[in-house]
């Protein structure tokens, strides 16, 4: 299925449905370590903003079928499922789609697998934070158990076979971003910085084209364009690369001698796309 949006015009592109989030349950021991080493982390600077993590809150827990002191024990110190840990998680892989395969360690009895948070479409880093495109649907899945699998591959975090079923696009304009952030402070081997100065670079880019910054922020979050970490040996700075397909355009949007043609007029709200005929 292909997607298009009014909101961004001259674009369309593959779906490539996915789960945002699939895992297994830790043990208690696990959950410890997690909450342990994640507010380790928030005490280092425990008034930033946004914070370095987010510590169990009681008060905003939902502990499903959980009632009275079972939910207030377990709401006391029941992590927070945003980000991906051993276990998997919210780990938003857009390559996880159909006929993928997924090796979860297992850490409990009857290993509590869950899944959800279903996508259409979405960039690597969904770097929007919910710049999927989100979707209801339902996930038809077969599971088998490896026993002692952990051991015998020397595994503690997830692996995966990508899916067969992939949008076919083989060109790309790919954008690079160093751990130079935007006030040109220098920063050491800092990936996410890095992958950050790229998408900014990518956005910057398309704004020669007509586009408004949000548009091309949001494009990045969902079109399935590729993140790479092209370099973290040479000091001080991690190469982070971003790819752009560019045959999800309707027009040429890649650089020549004659510079950029503004095809779009993205300072609308509902911007229009120009007659691309004329």
């Amino acid at each position: 299925m292909m997607t298009s949006s009014r909101h961004i015009p001259g674009v369309e592109f593959a779906g490539l449905i996915h789960p945002g989030l699939i895992g297994c349950l830790p043990d208690h021991k696990m959950l410890a370590d997690w909450n342990k080493r994640e507010q380790e982390l928030i005490d280092t600077d425990p008034m930033r903003v946004p914070p370095l993590a987010n510590a169990p809150l009681a008060a905003t827990a939902h502990m499903g079928k959980l009632k009275g002191e079972a939910r207030d024990r377990a709401a006391a110190t029941g992590a927070r499922t945003v980000p991906p840990r051993e276990h998997g998680g919210n780990c938003d892989i857009k390559d996880l789609s159909r006929g993928s395969k997924v090796f979860f360690p297992v850490y409990v009895d009857g290993a509590g697998l869950s899944v959800g948070d279903l996508h259409f479409s979405q960039g690597d880093g969904e770097i929007t934070f919910c710049g999927a495109i989100e979707m209801a649907g339902w996930v038809h899945m077969r599971v088998e158990l490896i026993k002692g699998g952990m051991e015998k591959y020397g595994i503690k975090n997830p692996v995966f076979k990508p899916s067969p079923i992939v949008p076919n696009y083989n060109k790309y304009l790919i954008f690079e971003g160093i751990s130079v952030d935007e006030a040109g402070k220098q920063h050491y081997l800092d990936v996410s910085i890095a992958y950050r100065q790229a998408c900014l670079n990518a956005i910057n880019y398309l704004t020669k084209f007509g586009y408004s910054p949000a548009q091309g922020y949001a494009l990045l979050g969902s079109a399935p364009v590729q993140g790479h970490i092209s370099g973290v040996v040479d000091i001080p700075n991690a190469c982070a690369t971003l790819w752009l397909p560019t045959e999800i355009f309707q027009f040429d949007i890649n650089p020549n001698a004659n510079g950029p043609t503004r095809f779009i007029d993205g300072s609308i709200d509902l911007p229009i796309a120009h007659d691309l005929k004329r």
